[in-house]
């Protein structure tokens, strides 16, 4: 069946558009822009016609892509808005009041996913597995740790992404350095500390496509071959971000190893239980540690994680059929079909 041509705005961040041709340039310069060249450049290989809208910190060039281009579909890859990944939610929220389609999350999931601490009260009211955890304002400091929570504790920022904040320095063993990482995540990347229990074990993601009816990846497993012994095996920013840094470690991911049939399909049924509870849409990564008893523990929900070609996300569903123009293809569609309010 011959596909529709649309006019797709592409929302990214302003600093991220990339030019039309990469020809010649430094990869560590593309690797910047990579997922955002990626979904262009396949969108234009699908015969559709792509607007490229920067965005940064106003909602003005959105709306005079819409009001002059009236673009069928917003295709959203920002992160982040005014600097606050928890506002990527509120731009999608507008989409939603301009009747514009666009893909990904909707902004109800999105809000709840990105306060980490409220989406882990959604996960304990659904018991759903999670570790323990407490929050720590900004402003704030701790006096005591609470009773139902015990060192090795995992400091994070409560709202932010892309492993922003995270170092080997995050993982804490007593009241004097949880005080020091907290107040790091309080000055230096601005928002509250999220502080949950430390689960050593496994790295493990699945992918979920879809809104009401879903599509699970296989599990994906994180893998540091050549990391120095006592260096805890976790996403760091430097791991995520450090392409030195990576090859150093024998960074690489793939399918999980040696997990039987029966822990896998409890790691897919979480997947579609949290996918339903959180009340997310599009696609979604699911990041997940399994302890060295077997027990899996859910971290986080990542909505609209990384598009890149050859990257986890994309690399799982391939293994389902779904090639990298067939992936951003079924985004659009999910995009296109999904029942907004203001549909009913």
């Amino acid at each position: 069946m011959k596909q529709r041509k649309l006019r797709v705005a592409v929302l990214m961040h302003q600093a991220l558009v990339p030019p039309l041709s990469i020809e010649g340039l430094d990869p560590q310069v593309v690797n910047g822009f990579k997922m955002e060249y990626d979904v262009c450049t396949t969108l234009e290989s699908l015969g559709h016609e792509v607007i490229r809208v920067g965005v940064e910190d106003e909602l003005a060039p959105i709306r005079r892509v819409l009001k002059e281009e009236k673009p069928h579909i917003a295709f959203n890859l920002l992160m982040y808005f005014h600097d606050a990944g928890i506002y990527d939610s509120a731009v999608v929220a507008w989409l939603e009041l301009q009747k514009q389609h666009y893909t990904g999350c909707n902004p109800r999931g999105l809000l709840v996913a990105n306060d980490k601490a409220l989406c882990k009260k959604v996960f304990a009211y659904h018991r759903v597995r999670a570790p323990r955890f407490m929050t720590v304002p900004r402003g704030q400091t701790i006096k005591d740790l609470p009773k139902k929570l015990a060192f090795p504790l995992f400091v994070k920022s409560r709202s932010e992404h892309a492993s922003t904040g995270i170092s080997q320095a995050s993982i804490v063993h007593d009241i004097d350095q949880l005080r020091t990482r907290v107040a790091y995540i309080h000055e230096q990347v601005g928002t509250g500390a999220l502080c949950e229990e430390y689960i050593e074990g496994r790295e493990l993601t699945v992918g979920v496509l879809g809104n009401k009816r879903v599509e699970i990846s296989p599990v994906w497993e994180l893998f540091m071959d050549e990391l120095s012994p006592g260096v805890a095996n976790i996403a760091t920013s430097r791991v995520k971000w450090d392409q030195a840094y990576q090859k150093k470690i024998g960074l690489r991911t793939g399918p999980a190893l040696d997990l039987d049939d029966a822990k896998v399909d409890e790691i897919r049924r979480t997947a579609r239980r949290i996918h339903k509870a959180v009340g997310l849409s599009g696609y979604t990564r699911i990041d997940m540690r399994m302890g060295h008893d077997g027990r899996v523990w859910v971290l986080e929900a990542n909505p609209n994680p990384d598009l890149c070609f050859g990257e986890d996300f994309a690399e799982g569903f391939e293994t389902l059929g779904y090639d990298y123009p067939k992936l951003i293809q079924k985004i659009l569609n999910l995009g296109l079909r999904y029942e907004a309010p203001w549909k009913g």
